[in-house]
């Protein structure tokens, strides 16, 4: 890291500049990140699954020159003017460069991260994180004391702010940072072997994430001594079931914005009332304050719910390159003590509870969480209407099944909705493209001339029956069964993606988790992705057993005999 980062002081990075960092979760990742803030730079973490367009858009808006990346770059940024480092391959540089570290002269004020996040004008916002409030989540963590010996998993994209609290969480008190694979960590079943065998004791998880592996294995957290958990609506069945048969030693639900610095509430969750409709999102926490307030920004009494804004140390500088915004959503704070201090509005409803905590209640405007991920339905609704043919969009989130949140999109036009999902694809991540387009020849409109939301039509996630392909195979006929119960259709031809149809990343899990349990063979995730159809999946599928039954063939009958006399002589012992 120390290397590195004379390296890149050398190349001009210094207090305020921002070098990106396309990488995976890895411990070359973990010397990036250390390596640009000891030169006294800032860091913009890019996805690695964000298509090109988005990535040059996101990099371009941040003034990055550098680029720290490791393994190939893509091709469509390899003619930009972006200094590239490829950490597979800058050995020899880097060990020209001294080992002891640089004098950085970056202060508690300078950037240490921008973030970005879903906006609604149409294009992401960088959020600027400062070195004051990393630190202040990382170290001021009376409620979830971390220690040498403590082990942290990362387990977030590190794109995603949670990384910043396992990160720095960890080696800024001393604990072991432990990289979990994506693989592992949206399976159930190895996501808890996993935890267990390394001895994990600090573990954050989307509400999205915890509720599935709830549902298929309760137990999955019972061995960690702090789960931190949400960044959505959590559900209350799955909080009590696990509460009642795989309690952890402290269940912690969090609440807040990448703007506030990752979370700046906390609840400890001992149990949920079986009446009760949420889970509360607690209080403050150290250094950290919440006000509930009406559209004149004064005080509402408790019970009342208004929007929650938050002020204190958490609060980041705002928005990269957007005064505008800035000034709109990071306004004077009139409750502090302080001379200059801010507060940011949230967005949020919520209301004080008689006991002193708040009570999440949904928000005041458009924006969506889904599967953990913000999303201004605005950004979305103008990537389509960029589409030749779209006349008019809306897009919005749906629940038409409980804990089964959709983005649905509902298009007016002569569209074609393959070759619209092909052309979001290209500038939108794929978690804010539409899992359903709905082509309609007008949007229903109230009386007062709004679009009248509760005519929308439910969308159907089948594909059109003239593409309909049905099983060929015994395998295919057991896969094209999983995939329906899974996105709860009638029937999945096997030519159809699993995407289209309105599956997602945890969906996926349930697929690979069911495989597991009928064909008793275990599949990456990434083969849902690599081959999103239930004919390639069927080809991995019979492979996979082949494979299997080839290994068995080779066993030595007189080796064979003797395991089966010995596990016949264990069983009638």
């Amino acid at each position: 890291a120390n290397r590195l980062a004379h390296h890149l002081a050398g190349l001009g990075v210094g207090p305020e500049s921002r070098v990106g960092l396309r990488l995976e979760r890895s411990v070359e990742n973990v010397v990036a990140t250390l390596a640009v803030l000891k030169a006294g730079g800032c860091c913009v973490p890019v996805d690695t699954s964000y298509p090109a367009e988005r990535m040059t858009l996101m990099l371009a808006d941040s003034a990055v020159r550098v680029l720290l990346v490791d393994g190939e770059l893509a091709a469509p940024l390899a003619g930009s003017d972006l200094h590239v480092i490829r950490l597979d391959q800058a050995a020899e540089v880097l060990a020209a460069a001294p080992d002891h570290a640089p004098q950085a002269n970056a202060s508690a004020e300078n950037l240490a991260y921008v973030f970005y996040t879903s906006g609604s004008t149409g294009r992401p916002k960088g959020v600027m994180m400062g070195h004051r409030e990393v630190v202040q989540l990382a170290c001021v963590i009376e409620y979830m004391r971390m220690e040498p010996g403590d082990r942290v998993a990362q387990a977030s994209n590190v794109s995603f702010d949670a990384a910043v609290f396992e990160i720095w969480g960890a080696l800024l008190n001393g604990a072991t940072l432990v990289g979990i694979d994506r693989d592992v960590l949206l399976s159930a079943p190895l996501l808890g072997q996993a935890l267990r065998e390394q001895g994990i004791t600090h573990l954050y998880q989307t509400a999205a994430l915890f509720n599935q592996h709830v549902r298929e294995q309760v137990d999955v957290y019972a061995s960690l001594r702090h789960l931190v958990f949400g960044a959505e609506a959590v559900g209350t069945e799955s909080v009590r079931r696990m509460l009642r048969e795989g309690r952890p030693g402290h269940v912690l639900h969090e609440y807040g914005p990448t703007e506030a610095t990752v979370w700046c509430t906390l609840e400890e969750v001992h149990e949920v009332a079986e009446d009760a409709p949420t889970v509360l999102i607690g209080k403050p926490i150290p250094n950290a304050r919440a006000y509930v307030v009406d559209p004149a920004g004064e005080p509402l009494p408790v019970g009342v719910p208004g929007e929650l804004c938050m002020g204190g140390a958490g609060v980041v500088r705002g928005y990269l390159g957007r005064p505008g915004l800035t000034a709109e959503r990071f306004v004077p704070d009139p409750f502090a003590a302080e001379p200059g201090a801010r507060m940011y509005r949230t967005g949020d409803r919520a209301r004080w509870r008689a006991e002193g905590k708040l009570e999440f209640m949904g928000r005041v405007d458009d924006q969506v969480k889904i599967r953990g991920f913000r999303i201004e339905p605005g950004e979305v609704e103008a990537a389509i209407a960029a589409y030749p043919g779209v006349r008019e969009a809306r897009v919005m989130m749906r629940e038409d099944q409980p804990g089964d949140k959709r983005l649905v999109a509902y298009v007016v036009g002569s569209v074609e909705t393959d070759g619209l999902r092909a052309h979001l694809r290209q500038s939108l991540p794929e978690y804010m493209v539409p899992q359903a387009i709905v082509v309609l020849d007008r949007l229903p409109l109230t009386p007062n001339g709004k679009v009248d939301r509760k005519a929308l039509p439910v969308p159907e996630y089948a594909a059109d029956a003239d593409r309909y392909v049905a099983p060929r195979t015994p395998t295919e006929e057991v896969l094209a069964g999983i995939w329906a119960e899974v996105l709860r259709l009638e029937r999945v031809g096997v030519q159809e993606s699993f995407f289209d149809l309105g599956g997602h990343s945890l969906l996926a899990t349930r697929v690979v988790s069911r495989v597991r349990e009928v064909f008793g063979v275990e599949l990456p995730l990434r083969a849902m992705f690599e081959g999103p159809t239930v004919a390639e999946m069927a080809g991995r599928v019979d492979a996979a057993q082949e494979a299997m039954a080839a290994e068995l063939a080779q066993v030595d009958p007189d080796e064979m005999a003797q395991l089966l006399a010995l596990l016949h002589e264990s069983t009638t012992a």
